[in-house]
This record gives C-alpha cells, structure tokens and sequence, in this order.
C-alpha cells in the first residue's frame, strides 16, 4: 500500500498495523517514537545549569534576585533537596527554583531555555511544574488568608498612603481587585460553562486581589469562564472578609478598588458607572 507525503519509516508503520501486524496501541507509540526522533537534541551542546557561573548582574537580570540570596529564597519556601520527574529527570533546589523564577521573570518558550540549563524542553516543562507545585504545596494558604503578617492594620494603613500619595483620590484604598480570563482548548462536553461571551473565548476564569506592595493577598478560581466578576465576588465571600478586617489601627474602614462589575459598598469603591452624565 502507497501513503503521501509520510516517511518510509512512517509507511511502514502504517502498513503493519492494516495487516494486522501491530495492534492500535503499538502504532500509536512508534509514532511518538518516530516524533521524538525528529526533534534536534539541542540540549548535548550544552552545559548543565551552575549558578556559581553567573556573576550578580546575571542573576538579577535573569532571576529579579541577587544570586546571594537565591539559596536563601530556596531555604525560605522550604523547596525539596531534589526534584524527580515522574520519568527520571532529576535536579536540586536550586536549578529547579532557578527554572522557574527564569520562567516567571518574562514569558519565554521552554526551548529559549535550553541553552541556559542544557536540558531538553520537556525536561525544563517537568522541573519547571515540580518546582511550582512544591511552592504552592506548601505556601497556598497564603493566597487566600487573611490574617498574613502583610495583612496587619498597620500595613494595610500604609498600603492606602503609598497609594494616596501616587494621585489617588481615596486616602482609605489599600488594594485593587479584578477578575482574570485564561483561555483553554474548547471542550469536547459542556462548553457553554466555560464560554465568556465578553471575550468570546473558552476559558476559566481568577480573581485576584494585589496590594500596593505587588502581593497577591487573595486569589479564588478557577472558575468556569461564563461567570461574571461580581457573582466571583459575593461567591467568594471576599466581603464577609473585608467587613472583618479591612480596617487601619484606628478602626477606620479601609476598601479595595475595583472595576464597574463589582457593587459598590463600605470597604469596594469603584469609578461611576455612568460617568457621562
């Protein structure tokens, strides 16, 4: 039997398996072994990642840390000693961290980073999701706590003045909040849940609140992408939680800014909804 535009390795896969020669599930693995021979193994002409070879300015335009204290972030989000994937790869705290903060410090495809840690890109992907599941493992409840040691009165006080002082009209404004849309394939069931009409795409969807320090203080999600950000909100419960602490060391009210979508109340303010008349 004759197949267009497939290797001769390819067609000879094909045809064993319409002989009957190869079951379904034998085909389908000498085709990702076919793949996977294909790829260039960028990665052997370069050497393993070592953090010692890079000098402070490196580190810091790299990984936004100074490379002294790179060990110390590793120690104080309590990273394991070793990274192992679940085929094999293997790797300390600090490249595992390394990996992640380079990914985290500007958008990049794995492969950009295989000249940097001499590694294949799907070993990057795997060190890559270890490292950011060991740090959330450990660390999530912070993402939605209110009573972090960030979350005082006293910081939150001063959070409303760094802002005050920017140009803010508010003087009591300590954080903002809003949801955020992430797109996903368009699934094979149920794809009117995840369908926002808004941004016309498949999606779930976040909703975050960041202080005036750059801290996510409080995320919830994901949630499916049809809902809108205020049901996000009284879902949530973030008000019932505004209402308990949201206030400086003088028991003033202190609020959060938002867009339209969310109600506007004793601790969420927001810009006029009909601002032209």
């Amino acid at each position: 039997m004759a197949f267009a535009n497939i290797s001769f390795e390819e067609a000879l896969v094909l045809e064993a398996y319409e002989e009957d020669i190869s079951d379904e599930g034998e085909t389908l693995l000498a085709f990702e072994l076919l793949d996977k021979s294909k790829e260039p193994i960028l990665h052997r002409n370069y050497a393993r990642f070592d953090l010692n070879q890079f000098d402070e300015t490196e580190c810091k335009e790299m990984f936004r840390f100074r490379k002294e204290d790179i060990p110390r972030l590793a120690e104080a989000l309590r990273m394991p000693n070793k990274f192992t994937g679940y085929q094999g790869t293997t790797c300390d705290s600090i490249e595992g961290l390394c990996l992640l903060l380079r990914r985290l410090a500007y958008p990049c495809p794995y492969v950009d980073l295989i000249p940097l840690f001499g590694r294949a890109k799907q070993e990057i992907s795997i060190i890559s999701n270890l490292a950011l599941d060991a740090i959330y493992s450990v660390h999530r409840h912070l993402l939605n706590s209110s009573t972090a040691p960030w979350m005082s009165p006293r910081n939150l006080a001063g959070y409303c003045e760094a802002i005050h002082n920017k140009g803010a009209a508010l003087d009591n404004c300590w954080s903002f909040v809003d949801g955020t849309v992430r797109p996903i394939c368009r699934p094979g069931r149920s794809q009117r849940l995840v369908y926002n009409g808004h941004k016309r795409v498949h999606s779930l969807k976040y909703q975050s609140v960041v202080a005036a320090n750059d801290l996510i203080v409080n995320m919830f999600g994901p949630v499916e992408g049809k809902r809108h950000d205020a049901r996000i909100f009284v879902e949530f419960g973030l008000q019932h939680q505004l209402q308990l602490h949201s206030f400086d060391g003088h028991s003033r009210p202190l609020c959060i800014y938002g867009d339209p979508a969310y109600p506007v109340t004793l601790h969420v303010q927001g810009p006029f909804k009909d601002g032209a008349n």
